[in-house]
C-alpha cells in the first residue's frame, strides 16, 4: 500500500508541475509570442478551462469504469500534450495544447482522490489524502522551482521534461496499481445528469462545493501572477522567481505530510476557521512587504496553512458520498480548476487596471471570507466528522 500511496504522490507531483510551472513562466512567454498581461492570462486559464469542463464528464463515467485504465489514459494523454506545449510556435498552438492537457489531467488525478477511500481505511483517508497533497506542494517546492531555472536553457525545456516524466510514471501505474472495478457496476447505470442530481440533494452538498469553488477562486488568482507581480515589483529573473516559490512550496510540503495530525487535535472546525482567517490577514500585508525576504516567509506561512487545509476539504467532499467518488472527485477538481481559470483571468484584469497586486491580495480574501461563511453554514464540518474523521 505504501508503495501506491508514493505513486499517488508522484502522479500528483507531475500533474501540479504542469498546472503551476506557467505562473513564473508568464513574464518570458509573454515577451516570446508578444502577448499582454490579459493574454497571458489565458495560459494558465486554457489549461483549467479544459480541466474544469471535461472533469464534470469524466468523473461520473469513470464510477462507471475500470479507475486505474481512466488513470493510464489520463496521464498517457497528459504527458503527449505537455511535451508538445515545449514545440508551441505561438500564443494559439500554446493555448490549444495547454486546453487538451487540461483535458486529459481531468481523467487522470480525480482518480487518485477516489481511489484514496477505496484502498486505504477510513482512519487513514485524511493522512494519505495529505501525501497526495504534498505531491502538489513538492510541485511547488520543486518542480516549479526546477522548471524556473531549466527555463533560463529556453522555456520549452520544462514542458519537454515533464512530459517525458510524465510516460515513466504511466509506467509504474501499469505495473503498481491495482485493478479498481467501477463502484456502480452492481446497479444500473444512470446518466450523468441523475448521477449530479442525486449528489446534490438537499443543501449541505450544494453550499460545500460553492465554499470550495470560492476558496480556489481566491486562492488561484493570488497564485497566477505571483511571478509577474514578483518580476515587476522586485525586478527578479526568473530563476529567482524560482527561488521564492521554493520557499512557498516547503511550506505547503511540510503542512501537507503532518498537518492531519494537527487537525486531529485542533478539530476540523476550528482548523478550517481559523487557517483561513490567518492567510487572509497575511494576503492583505503582502503587497505591502518591502523586501524579498518578507515575502518569501509569508509565502512560507500562507502555504503552510494551505498544506493543512486543502487536504481536510477533500476529505469532507469525499465523505458526501460512498458509490460517487469519482464523481466528488471531479466536481471537486472542476471546481479547483474553474476557479483556476476565472480567477486568473480575474487576476489579469485586476492587475493591469486596478492597483496591481494589491488588488488581486483584496480579492483573494473577499473570496476567502465568503468561503468560509458557507462552509461553517453548510453543516458539512458537523455531519461529517463523526463519519471519517
Amino acid at each position: 500500500m505504501n508503495k501506491i500511496i508514493t505513486l499517488f504522490f508522484f502522479i500528483m507531483f507531475f500533474i501540479g508541475t504542469d498546472t503551476f510551472i506557467v505562473s513564473p513562466l508568464l513574464p518570458i512567454l509573454r515577451e516570446s509570442f508578444g502577448i499582454s498581461i490579459e493574454q497571458s492570462g489565458w495560459i494558465v486559464s486554457a489549461y483549467a478551462l479544459g480541466y474544469a469542463v471535461f472533469a464534470l464528464i469524466a468523473g461520473p463515467l469513470s464510477d462507471e469504469w475500470n479507475r486505474k485504465k481512466v488513470l493510464l489514459f489520463g496521464l498517457l494523454g497528459f504527458g503527449i500534450f505537455t511535451l508538445l506545449c515545449g514545440f508551441a510556435t505561438d500564443f494559439w498552438t500554446m493555448f490549444a495544447f495547454r486546453l487538451l492537457a487540461g483535458i486529459s489531467a481531468a481523467f487522470a488525478s480525480p482518480q487518485v482522490w477516489a481511489a484514496i477511500p477505496q484502498l486505504v481505511q477510513p482512519h487513514k483517508v485524511l493522512k494519505a489524502m495529505g501525501v497526495a497533497t504534498a505531491g502538489l506542494a513538492v510541485s511547488q517546492m520543486l518542480g516549479v522551482p526546477i522548471g524556473s531555472y531549466l527555463a533560463t536553457t529556453g522555456w520549452q525545456t520544462p514542458f519537454i521534461i515533464t512530459g517525458c516524466c510524465t510516460f515513466l510514471i504511466v509506467i509504474l501505474t501499469a505495473v503498481l496499481l491495482p485493478s479498481l472495478p467501477a463502484s456502480l457496476q452492481k446497479h444500473k447505470a444512470s446518466s450523468i445528469g441523475s448521477r449530479y442530481r442525486s449528489l446534490l440533494r438537499g443543501s449541505t452538498p450544494k453550499i460545500a462545493f460553492l465554499a470550495y469553488l470560492l476558496f480556489q477562486l481566491g486562492n488561484f488568482a493570488a497564485f497566477s501572477f505571483i511571478g509577474t507581480w514578483l518580476s515587476d515589483k522586485f525586478s527578479l529573473n526568473v530563476a529567482s522567481i524560482g527561488t521564492v516559490i521554493l520557499f512557498l512550496g516547503l511550506g505547503n510540503t511540510i503542512s501537507s505530510l503532518f498537518g492531519s495530525s494537527l487537525v486531529n487535535k485542533v478539530g476540523a472546525r476550528h482548523s478550517l476557521k481559523y487557517g483561513i482567517i490567518f492567510i487572509g490577514l497575511l494576503y492583505l500585508l503582502l503587497p505591502y512587504l518591502p523586501s524579498v525576504t518578507y515575502v518569501e516567509i509569508t509565502y512560507f506561512l500562507i502555504f503552510l496553512i494551505l498544506g493543512m487545509i486543502f487536504p481536510l476539504m477533500m476529505s469532507l467532499l469525499q465523505t458526501l458520498s460512498a458509490t460517487a467518488r469519482g464523481t466528488i472527485s471531479s466536481l471537486a477538481n472542476s471546481s479547483m480548476y474553474c476557479g483556476t481559470a476565472v480567477g486568473s483571468f480575474t487576476a489579469g484584469m485586476l492587475y493591469a487596471h486596478s492597483g496591481g497586486f494589491i488588488s488581486v491580495s483584496l480579492f483573494t480574501v473577499i473570496c476567502f471570507s465568503m468561503s468560509l461563511i458557507l462552509f461553517l453554514r453548510s453543516g458539512v464540518l458537523n455531519i461529517n466528522m463523526s463519519q471519517s474523521l
